[in-house]
């Protein structure tokens, strides 16, 4: 099977929209839409081969970026590599150089257009953050909501509310109220049986790792359009990620942490191998904070996810 390395950018304007094309009707996928790029030639460096693509493609020149997420993906005659970059500042003003129709959209719209099937990740990458709080144990309702409140104001937009000490009535209420706090402001994730699904319409949710090889066999519990993750540990949990259809998953732990101290950490290479063959964005979890993110980013990761890192100072 014909093998194609393509470099792909996810182009972020100032005010947060994504630049997409629309790919001609005579091309592979045509009539789809598609984050702007094109082949990287034998022996050339990615991002010289983004930049380049960009420049014939758009008539802009790229002064920022930094890799988003690889996603590897069959079709019937070819195998496709896509080598996604994240860009944030470019030079010049995007236009269609090859007579191709461009479009700004908002993050949550980009589920409006229709992409090739290999695009779906990206998709969940460009709407997804860089962070992901998971809310601490042994806190009370007032505590957890006054927390969730300051995260939220301090730009926090996807937020777990993880509480396994708390009884089921004390969660879903407590759920409730917090997924009014991130209303229109941040996803919130919740845990717990999926028999409660139907009751929080506006949340995502976070399969533990129990659940997911549970569940696994039966197909996504999930309809698309709500968030699927996934709490994983190995390379088979992150398969059975895969064959559920979570959108994203959490890898833990990287590092040893207060919380889980018997747990045996991956460490950073055996996490970047791990996220190699995986096509989902993942957020590296355990002893990681903000300080972790470029790391994170080189070893394959969407970001980094935690709780003390990212519970407000004042909170704990």
């Amino acid at each position: 099977m014909k093998r194609v390395h393509v470099a792909a950018a996810v182009i972020r304007g100032e005010d947060g929209r994504i630049l997409i094309a629309r790919r001609p009707d005579d091309k592979h996928q045509g009539g789809l839409w598609e984050f702007p790029g094109g082949k990287v030639e034998e022996g050339e460096a990615v991002l010289a081969a983004l930049s380049r693509e960009l420049h014939e493609e758009l008539g802009i020149i790229v002064s920022a970026a930094r890799p988003l997420i690889q996603v590897r993906h069959d079709y019937a005659d070819k195998h496709v590599l896509l080598d996604v970059w994240e860009v944030s500042r470019f030079t010049g003003e995007p236009h269609g150089a090859e007579g191709q129709p461009l479009a700004w959209v908002g993050p949550r719209q980009l589920s409006d257009y229709e992409f090739p099937a290999a695009n779906r990740p990206i998709v969940a990458a460009a709407r997804l953050p860089e962070h992901y709080l998971i809310t601490p144990e042994g806190l009370d309702g007032p505590e957890l909501l006054a927390g969730v409140r300051a995260a939220v104001a301090n730009g926090i937009r996807l937020i777990q509310l993880r509480a396994p000490a708390m009884f089921d009535a004390q969660y879903r209420d407590i759920a409730v109220d917090v997924q009014g706090l991130c209303a229109g402001k941040a996803q919130l994730m919740l845990k717990g049986p999926l028999e409660w699904l139907g009751d929080f319409p506006a949340a995502g949710w976070h399969l533990t790792a129990e659940q997911l090889r549970k569940y696994a066999g039966n197909g996504r519990p999930l309809p698309e359009g709500r968030w699927l993750a996934a709490s994983c540990h190995s390379a088979e949990e992150l398969e059975l990620a895969t064959r559920i259809g979570a959108d994203f998953v959490t890898l833990s732990p990287l590092q040893a942490t207060e919380t889980h101290p018997q747990a045996q950490p991956l460490g950073w290479e055996r996490a970047s191998e791990l996220l190699q063959g995986f096509n989902q964005p993942c957020y590296l979890l355990g002893g990681v904070g903000p300080q972790h993110l470029e790391q994170a980013w080189q070893a394959g990761a969407q970001g980094v996810a935690g709780i003390r890192a990212f519970w407000p100072e004042r909170q704990r």
